[in-house]
């Protein structure tokens, strides 16, 4: 097949999936390093205690925000330019469904957003939400139209380019249908790629269609004002973000490496919830009973009864599954389940799990050691694979830092020779967490500066050390620290720290993401989530910022990230880089020997 393909991290059939994919690869790119709530209760205390979110609030979360971040104190017309720019992004980010007359209706009728938010008026959002309706059911239309024909006809030579910065809005219908119309070809490709046929691949594309129809009609308000929020947060920055409730107890358990439910991971598929995988340690696991792409149809509370109410959850959205599946450990739900069978056919059969707490530990350091020949004499090399700086605050809570140090406990009780540190796919995570792994590898002494608004704005600011006091050097070996473009934030904490003090050799990619800002979770009251903002820019003891410049490799190896469309200068409202004078202490260096 002969499609032109220029595709960045977006590329998507469907706009609502693709500012999920979007999203997710912002996780990686974007990172989690964060500072644990700094913000006093007052910075919410004019956010009405709702049940769920409502209009009259959003002003006030805005106010959280300029509150906290490091360079926007208030509204101004180039914010609001910036959110509406993010907002129909957010709708319509693959530009298959919205013409350039409605991004023109659009912006009109979001101007001024800030002052109607302040007086407790959404009309325009809700405006906005029923032209996206009305767009996404013309082109379900349309494919319908065109996929249920007798004269379609599939082309493998259709060239259609998919990348939307490299293509304009249609101007009208017409331009919309021809585009369409080749993307179909496109999509109906992408099933032929698995042997399914032709019939059944014009099928699958119409119902993909339809349920983006459903989901796009039974958007809730508060689903709305969420997706408001979060575009008004990205306008700040790339990496202020509104948090949900169901968000931020995603980002919580991505933080604690743990959760409490059955242990499954479950995806969306043709309508259903598919099981993926079974977690270790998990019921769904120890159950024994299920299997991995089960369909997941109907779920039930089982409470004082043997015989809950089970709710279909066909067609529901993912996250909405995932909340009735979830719960507090020692409870039960019912799950009733669909299993394709080996000879044909279906069965189906209720499995009664117990809830309980589930450690990620896919998401954990962990420790393996290889075998290498060097001029004739065998040296065991340990790789301590990091894949995110995770902490949990709670007391006896897991933390990538002491799970660091037990890992290098081990790698010196078995005798390794040298040590690789794996940070080439961890997008960052807490900044507490990143100054003591630091701190592992050298004796005591600064290791980065935070500096934020209450010391100025951006340039010339006055910056907080944060330093390493333990004397103890649990790793004082040859070292390397394996990093790539997606290295990120608080993995560039660590390897620029050691690369300033000459502790370690970074091997990989040109450079790191280019991520120097710090984040701060401030909590909402309940049911209304979070917001994660930019509080201030870190600086490794050598003076620089890692913003857009990132840790330079001393060794640089061939790498599939290896492209200039990934790094921190590439996202929408980067800010500024920055530098202060060296802050390096003497004390800190290692020459030689165990715990040196």
């Amino acid at each position: 097949m002969h499609f032109e393909l220029r595709v960045l991290s977006f590329l998507t059939e469907l706009t609502s999936v693709g500012f999920l994919l979007e999203r997710r690869f912002m996780k990686i790119r974007s990172s989690f390093l964060f500072v644990s709530a700094l913000v006093a209760v007052s910075a919410t205390s004019g956010v009405s205690q709702a049940a769920t979110l409502s209009c009259p609030n959003l002003d006030k979360i805005e106010e959280v925000f300029y509150q906290q971040h490091v360079l926007y104190r208030e509204p101004t017309p180039q914010i609001e330019e910036r959110t509406i720019e993010q907002y129909i992004k957010r709708l319509d980010s693959a530009k298959i469904y919205l013409l350039q007359s409605d991004i023109d209706q659009i912006k009109k009728d979001l101007k001024g957003i800030f002052t109607a938010l302040h007086k407790g008026e959404c009309g325009g959002l809700e405006k906005v939400q029923k032209l996206f309706e009305a767009r996404v059911q013309d082109r379900a239309t349309f494919a319908k139209k065109t996929l249920t024909s007798k004269s379609f006809k599939f082309d493998p030579k259709t060239e259609v380019v998919l990348d939307p910065d490299s293509r304009k809005y249609a101007k009208n219908k017409k331009e919309a249908d021809d585009f369409q119309s080749k993307y179909l070809q496109f999509q109906v490709s992408n099933y032929l790629a698995t042997d399914m046929k032709q019939a059944d691949a014009q099928a699958q594309v119409v119902r993909n269609y339809e349920r983006v129809v459903k989901r796009v009609k039974d958007t809730k308000a508060e689903d709305i004002y969420s997706g408001y929020l979060d575009s008004f947060a990205r306008a700040l920055d790339p990496h202020s973000s509104y948090f949900s409730a169901d968000s931020l107890d995603d980002f919580e358990i991505s933080m604690s490496l743990s959760l409490e439910g059955i242990g499954a991971t479950l995806s969306s598929q043709d309508g259903f919830t598919v099981i993926e995988q079974l977690i270790d340690g998990g019921s769904a696991k120890a159950s024994g009973k299920l299997q991995a792409q089960d369909k997941i149809v109907a779920v039930g509370q089982l409470k004082d009864t043997d015989k809950p109410e089970m709710d279909n959850v066909v067609e529901m959205e993912l996250r909405d599954v995932v909340k009735k599946i979830r719960g507090p450990k020692g409870t039960k739900v019912r799950l009733e389940i669909l299993r394709k069978q080996d000879k044909g056919g279906t069965e189906h059969l209720f499995v009664d799990l117990t809830r309980d707490k589930i450690k990620l530990e896919e998401d954990a350091a962990a420790l393996s050691f290889i075998d290498k020949d060097v001029n004739g004499e065998k040296k065991k090399v340990a790789i301590l694979n990091l894949p995110s700086f995770y902490a949990d605050s709670r007391k006896g809570g897991r933390s990538s830092a002491s799970d660091m140090k037990k890992l290098l406990k081990e790698a010196r009780e078995k005798g390794a020779d040298a040590l690789v540190l794996d940070l080439s796919q961890d997008g960052g995570g807490s900044l507490d967490d990143a100054v003591k792994i630091a701190g592992l590898f050298f004796k005591t002494g600064n290791v980065v500066k935070q500096g934020g608004q209450l010391n100025g704005l951006l340039g010339g600011m006055t910056a907080q050390a944060l330093d390493d006091r333990d004397p103890e050097v649990d790793w004082a070996g040859p070292l390397i620290v394996l990093t790539s473009r997606i290295s990120a934030s608080a993995s560039e904490i660590v390897a620029g720290t050691l690369k300033d003090y000459q502790r370690a050799v970074i091997v990989g990619g040109t450079s790191t993401f280019g991520k120097g800002s710090v984040q701060s979770v401030v909590p909402l009251p309940p049911k209304l989530g979070a917001v994660k903002v930019t509080v201030g820019m870190f600086y490794t003891a050598g003076g620089y910022s890692t913003q857009h410049r990132g840790v330079p490799g001393d060794i640089v190896l061939p790498s599939i990230y290896a492209t200039d469309d990934i790094g921190e200068d590439k996202l929408d409202y980067s800010l500024k880089p920055d530098h202060i004078p060296a802050f390096l202490s003497p004390d800190a260096y290692v020459t030689s020997g165990p715990n040196a």
